[in-house]
């Protein structure tokens, strides 16, 4: 027997007419918030786990003006995680959204606070 798909609400479920892509290990929900693309990342991020969200900055950054990158769910960031968001600033608009205290305090020891730009929530840094 085939499943019976649950019925969809309409800008609950579909985000601008975008599905939600899921994922997983560090990479979380993607999906449109006004005229930006989010992308979830959580959990610990190093080089050996890095390579999906590295993707799929990438692919948003060559697609979306604008990128959100909630960081609320992140554990543990190491200097490849600084790296790829040192990258991903240098071709889009990119905007750290809730950033947990692990990410935070990576980026303010190494000055990167100053460079990057920080929101308090995904919200603001859809609307802004």
């Amino acid at each position: 027997m085939g499943s019976v798909p649950r019925p969809r609400t309409p800008g609950k479920d579909d985000h601008a007419g975008v599905p939600p892509q899921r994922s997983r290990g560090v990479l979380g929900d993607q999906y449109a918030l006004e005229n930006t693309w989010v992308i979830a990342a959580h959990g610990d991020i190093d080089m050996q786990n890095l390579g999906p969200l590295r993707m799929a900055l990438e692919e948003t950054a060559a697609s979306h003006p604008v990128t959100v990158l909630d960081t609320s769910g992140v554990t543990f960031a190491d200097s490849t995680f600084l790296n790829l968001l040192l990258r991903a600033h240098q071709s889009t608009s990119l905007r750290i959204a809730a950033p947990s205290e692990p990410v935070r305090r990576l980026l303010e020891i190494t000055g990167a606070d100053r460079v990057l730009s920080l929101y308090p929530s995904v919200a603001q840094a859809g609307r802004d």
